[in-house]
């Protein structure tokens, strides 16, 4: 069994390998190809958490995987994880555990690559300006996803604490300066989006965190933030302006997601206003974008075959780079 560090992941995969590496579970789930359970949610009410298990199982990749992420608001107050997690990976042929990798940085890349996905499928090919609303864990990877689908001049970040929002954006000027991008503060999440092409939302918020009639015409939304039925990060409004709305997993965004769940219990949009899936984009089965004008939504709450894709991906790097620690149990 090998034990995968972030450090020693960092070494063996990039953005643009975990972009590649969703396209490929998103394709692999619409055609059916992945035993994907949905995840099993345990609440902690005397926490404000939750324990998150994430199973995945492909034949044809021979390989298994299950994520435990545990979701605990109150560690950023401590400086601990938000979201503590472990990957194991696991061999499909023999039920051995190949990996344990570090889930945090796993669920970073995975994460992020799905708005990067999103974007390299949906988004103009011609785009200047992105927004960031939110800074917390998961932040720093999806902004290096819209960097890495799309070549941009200029980045708004917004967050409700304007301190953590000014640490962050002058954390990511030197750690994402190869892209030679300016990263802005912004004082609204309005003037985040204003003139954005690329806007991603990523926070646990309850209600909508900017208003949808400033979402300007040709722009894509990636919504990261809303995993649970309570939570709403996007305007009503821009899903009716949206002339596409694509999910990772239309069967767990509409178990999960409160972007979606919400206005569609009160009639604002019907199931007839739901496009699909990336995977029946990549297979040709639904349309994509058809003009520079139209604004496309993608939402995301995750799917474990994007953990068992890159866990795979990654655990093949790092024992042709010899990354790693090798560890064996006692029998």
């Amino acid at each position: 069994m090998l034990l995968i560090s972030r450090q020693d992941i960092q070494k063996v995969f990039t953005m643009r390998d975990a972009v590649e590496a969703d396209k490929r579970a998103f394709q692999m789930l619409a055609e059916g190809a992945v035993d994907v359970p949905l995840r099993t949610n345990i609440q902690a009410p005397s926490a404000d958490g939750c324990f998150l298990f994430m199973p995945a199982y492909a034949e044809s990749m021979e390989a298994a995987s299950l994520k435990i992420i545990n979701v605990f608001p109150h560690n950023a107050e401590h400086g601990k994880p938000v979201c503590p997690a472990q990957v194991l990976l696991i061999d499909g042929s023999t039920g051995e555990i190949a990996a344990v990798l570090d889930g945090n940085t796993v669920t970073q890349y995975r994460t992020g690559a799905a708005s990067g996905a999103a974007f390299d499928l949906l988004a103009k090919k011609e785009c200047r300006t992105g927004a960031l609303i939110g800074t917390g864990g998961q932040a720093p990877a999806q902004l290096e996803a819209m960097l890495t689908v799309r070549k941009l001049s200029k980045v708004k970040i917004f967050d409700m604490n304007a301190e953590r929002c000014r640490e962050f954006t002058e954390r990511m000027r030197q750690t994402l300066d190869a892209y030679e991008v300016s990263f802005e503060t912004a004082g609204t999440s309005d003037e985040a989006i204003e003139d954005a092409d690329l806007i991603i939302t990523v926070t646990p918020s309850e209600t909508p965190v900017f208003d949808g009639k400033k979402v300007k015409e040709g722009a894509t939304v990636s919504a990261v933030g809303a995993y649970q039925p309570h939570m709403q990060e996007l305007p009503p409004e821009l899903l009716v302006r949206a002339s596409g709305i694509y999910f990772d997993s239309r069967e767990a965004v509409l178990s999960e997601s409160g972007d979606i769940l919400k206005p569609l219990a009160d009639g604002t949009i019907t199931e007839a206003d739901l496009t699909g899936d990336l995977g029946e984009l990549l297979l040709g089965r639904i349309p994509g974008r058809k003009n520079d004008k139209e604004i496309l939504v993608f939402e995301t709450v995750g799917v474990a075959v994007q953990d068992l894709v890159a866990a795979k991906m990654i655990y093949e790097k790092a024992v042709q780079c010899g990354s790693g620690t090798a560890w064996k149990s006692e029998n």
